[in-house]
């Protein structure tokens, strides 16, 4: 199987001569780690089968977020921790996604740019909840930003998943929404479109943008999801991992990269073939730029009104029963077996970063 890691092997160092001096930390940062993950170059432990006296590396990981070996685990761990936050009623999925015109001061902006489409997003749903014909109260959102599509181009937006409901200005009363409605997508896309262009006429960059932004329509979408378990289980993956994973990459030859990804409109499994400075540009577009937080909480979701959230769930709980389907799982390391015998193996010595190669069976029978 082709890894990521290997791509970055073979074609970075052309890469990085070509573009390194564009290239911002964060993308120097990623791939240096993605290249050394599990290998000798971070270090690690060496493991003996007392039995038949087999050797065995266990190499450190890079924990780079971006990585698509790493963070694995992390996925479960945060899917568990929404145990807390869940409520039983319906809830909806909506997604807000920046025009293509204004991508490219995405790309050259994208810690302002992502700033900006949270928060224009999020205020422009919590004001339209607001309004009495539709919730009349204050909602709660749970927000992940994505800046791919899946064959890798860039397309920033963010979806939310939001309980169908508020909660009442007293916080005495819960206020449902319909079961199969939350808000009307058309005014919310106005609303959207407004709170983003009076948040970037505050930058030095708003008279960059093409004029006719603002006068075409910007796409909102918003569907109903049941629980909400299958749209949390959907959005868990994508928090610790960018763009793709090691198994969609198919082969990689004659300097080119092979990928499979699904279309987002027919549904069909495709794959495309990139030359591979063209595959490593368009993975590293999607690289967060340092700190960025991808994931956020809005309304009574966010950290400074779990109060107000610890009502909603004792109330709704009186009528309803509060008992989240988000089960916890143990996550304790498998012990480590040896792949030719079978037998549990034995910690021997560590290893220390930076070494070029595993160390020498005399220099561990030495030891």
């Amino acid at each position: 199987m082709v890894e990521l890691a290997e791509v970055f092997r073979q074609h970075g160092s052309a890469y990085r001569a070509e573009y390194g001096r564009r290239m911002p930390p964060s993308h120097h940062r990623a791939m240096r780690e993605i290249e050394n993950c599990r290998t000798e170059a971070l270090g690690g432990h060496v493991y003996i089968c007392p039995d038949c006296e087999q050797i065995q590396y266990s190499y450190h990981s890079c924990k780079n977020r971006h990585c698509p070996k790493c963070q694995q685990d992390e996925a479960q761990r945060w899917l568990e921790g929404q145990h807390n936050l869940w409520l039983p009623v319906p809830y909806f999925f909506l997604t807000f996604t920046l025009p293509s015109v204004l991508r490219t001061c995405a790309l050259r902006h994208q810690k302002e740019c992502y700033h900006l489409l949270f928060n224009a997003s999020a205020a422009a749903l919590q004001q339209l909840a607001r309004d009495t014909r539709f919730v009349g109260g204050q909602v709660g959102l749970i927000g992940v930003l994505h800046t791919w599509a899946r064959n890798l181009i860039y397309h920033p937006h963010v979806h939310y998943l939001v309980p169908g409901g508020g909660f009442s200005d007293d916080e005495q009363t819960w206020l449902p929404s319909r079961k199969s409605f939350f808000l009307p997508v058309k005014p919310l896309s106005i609303l959207f479109r407004a709170k983003f262009r009076d948040a970037l006429k505050k930058t030095d960059w708003f008279d960059q943008i093409p004029r006719e932004v603002w006068s075409k329509d910007w796409v909102v979408h918003c569907q109903p999801v049941g629980n909400g378990v299958a749209a949390l289980k959907y959005l868990a993956p994508y928090i610790f991992r960018v763009a793709l994973t090691n198994r969609r990459i198919l082969k990689m030859e004659n300097e080119r990269v092979t990928f499979a990804y699904k279309d987002s409109n027919s549904g069909e499994n495709r794959t495309g073939t990139l030359q591979a400075e063209e595959f490593i540009r368009r993975f590293l577009q999607h690289v967060l730029p340092k700190g960025f937080v991808k994931v956020r909480y809005f309304g009574f979701f966010s950290s400074g009104k779990r109060q107000m959230l610890f009502k909603i769930r004792r109330l709704l709980g009186k009528f309803f029963g509060l008992e989240s389907p988000l089960k916890k799982s143990n996550h304790s390391k498998s012990d480590l077996r040896c792949p030719k015998c079978g037998c549990l193996m034995r910690w021997l010595q560590p290893l220390k970063p930076q070494s070029r190669s595993p160390p020498h069976r005399c220099a561990l029978d030495a030891s």
